[in-house]
């Protein structure tokens, strides 16, 4: 942004400048917050610049265009898995995270512990809706596979289905991780495969590991065991996240790989 010479600055002129610093002052501090936030790596041009220095001048316009790519570009896309008790005590830790991070999603947050009944209820209700839609949903897999659901009223459903939850989910430690990288909420659906574990396509995680079904369980009284947790949507991703994991948490660095997977051009590897 060009500084006019003092002797040409008129109060105008002083008073426009004024305007353009606090909003290329405005523009900074939230390119920050957002990266601050969301974990995300600045990219490298932003990184070397001085943001106190006062005596310099930005090109607000830069600014503008690098915050709106660090908002778009999806290798910053985030998701929460966590691998349940289950999980843990068929040793499967290594393998499950081994899926994830041979795609090339990277492991920014990872934690052990036991979760309380009032973490695991408030997990499966940052929704509002989550009570309605997903007794709505169960009722209709029962139909759809010609099964005679327990329950007609969804929230009765989910009532129940909540008590199993947090029954499974407290029985023993679990781990919580947030996985980064494009589509990283589709991507890890994906491997991870359906909820239930007996219609799970081979190939996937649920699909190979786990021999359990809807059937089973509720002959038993209890919840499906698949295993994992995994975000449904990049708007669940974050609130999940938000809910298991506080900032300082979360760690922001890099790999290797990422310029493989992400430079739009790769310097030549020919010696």
């Amino acid at each position: 942004m060009p500084v006019l010479p003092t002797t040409h600055r008129t109060p105008n002129h002083r008073e426009s400048e004024s305007r353009q610093d606090a909003e290329c002052g405005f523009i900074k501090r939230k390119m920050l917050e957002h990266a601050v936030l969301q974990s995300k790596l600045l990219p490298e041009p932003f990184i070397k610049i001085d943001l106190f220095n006062k005596n310099v001048k930005y090109d607000c316009d830069r600014f503008r265009s690098i915050f709106k790519a660090m908002q778009q570009h999806p290798k910053f896309e985030r998701t929460l898995v966590i691998i349940k008790p289950d999980g843990i005590q068929r040793t499967l830790i290594g393998e499950i995270i081994g899926r994830y991070e041979r795609i090339g999603l990277k492991l920014i947050a990872m934690k052990m512990f036991v979760p309380t009944a009032e973490m695991i209820e408030k997990h499966y209700t940052l929704d509002p809706e989550w009570r309605r839609v997903t007794g709505e949903k169960t009722i209709k897999g029962y139909h759809d596979k010609g099964l005679v659901p327990p329950e007609t009223d969804p929230l009765e459903v989910t009532r129940k289905l909540l008590k199993k939850l947090s029954d499974y989910m407290t029985s023993g430690p679990v781990i919580a991780m947030i996985w980064q990288g494009s589509h990283a909420v589709k991507i890890v659906r994906k491997i991870t495969g359906g909820t239930e574990p007996l219609t799970s396509d081979v190939g996937t995680i649920r699909g190979d590991y786990v021999l359990d079904s809807y059937e089973a369980s509720d002959n038993d009284g209890r919840s499906i065991r698949n295993l994992i947790h995994a975000s449904g949507s990049v708007k669940e991703a974050e609130d999940e996240i938000a809910h298991w994991f506080g900032k300082d948490e979360i760690m922001n660095y890099k790999l290797v790989s990422d310029a493989i997977l992400y430079d739009a051009k790769l310097d030549s590897k020919l010696q």
